[in-house]
């Protein structure tokens, strides 16, 4: 078994069977190395063996999920070759747009795109961002666009930084674990992916409903899953990026596409990313 924090899902089915159980010595084709993040998914066992499960039939050919904590290390981990994919988001995406490419974008709602929350426990006052100076706020990620560049770009256009406006930050490195923290009155406020919190809203909305949302961002486009821009020629990342084109067309897809509660997979329009990028560049302007 290989360590924890790389889940092989070899499930190749009856013809491949045999030679899987037949020791360490057994016969394997070259995995495609797929990064993720609890950022996101929040290391869902379910979800994640179900997603490579597609992945699997549809690639014919084993699938490691090689999960990391934060953005950052999957980022590096893509840039260094040792990933084929990785789901990120796109902040990161941005920062590493002449050596990242978009392979697909998930729908939500039949669309490409999701908004940032900024949440606060069900009977806080707050109405707005500048009603939380002083107090003590949870971020997801610093590379998180939803966890973290919304609510940063929002306080540079008041001429402020989280760092002196409010009286203490942390970061949960799990968008989940931004609402826990909220519901728990551990923080004050958080900084949330809006489709995070309406999954868990369906999900475990006895969480959510010690939270609300007094601000929603613009809509901006969906955390993408790329790849290196000068492999995207390589006959594994053409077939991964059919397959996730196509998630929809076969039962293990539609059941990651059920759990995940999105609609499927599309190509990135040019101008998806825009509002995120002009974002950053408010950011870096203060």
């Amino acid at each position: 078994m290989r360590p924890s924090r790389r889940q092989t899902l070899a499930m190749m089915g009856a013809a491949v069977a045999p030679a899987l159980c037949g020791g360490r010595g057994a016969a394997r084709s070259p995995a495609f190395r797929l990064g993720l993040t609890p950022v996101f998914l929040d290391n869902d066992a379910v979800v994640i063996e179900a997603l490579g499960r597609a992945l699997e039939e549809m690639l014919s050919m084993p699938v490691e999920m090689e999960q990391r904590r934060t953005y950052k290390e999957v980022t590096e981990m893509l840039l260094e070759g040792a990933l084929e994919a990785a789901w990120l988001c796109g902040f990161p995406y941005l920062q590493h747009k002449d050596r990242l490419a978009v392979v697909g974008v998930p729908l939500w709602n039949g669309q490409p795109l999701y908004r940032s929350y900024l949440i606060v426990s069900k009977d806080d006052p707050a109405r707005e961002l500048a009603d939380l100076e002083g107090d003590v706020h949870a971020f997801s990620d610093p590379d998180s666009n939803s966890g973290y560049l919304v609510t940063a770009s929002d306080l540079a256009r008041m001429g402020r930084r989280p760092e002196e406006f409010f009286a203490r930050t942390i970061f949960t490195y799990g968008h989940r674990n931004v609402v826990r923290a909220v519901s728990s009155g551990l923080v004050r406020s958080g900084s949330v992916d809006g489709y995070v919190w309406e999954v868990l809203n369906n999900r475990e909305p006895q969480m959510t409903a010690r939270t609300k949302v007094i601000y929603r961002s613009e809509w901006l486009g969906f955390p993408p899953v790329c790849a290196r821009a000068d492999r995207l020629g390589e006959p594994q990342i053409q077939a991964f990026r059919q397959a996730i084109l196509h998630f929809a067309s076969t039962p293990d897809g539609r059941k990651a596409l059920e759990l995940l509660q999105l609609d499927g997979m599309t190509e990135a329009p040019p101008s998806l990313f825009d509002g995120i990028e002009r974002r950053m560049r408010l950011l870096a302007g203060i």
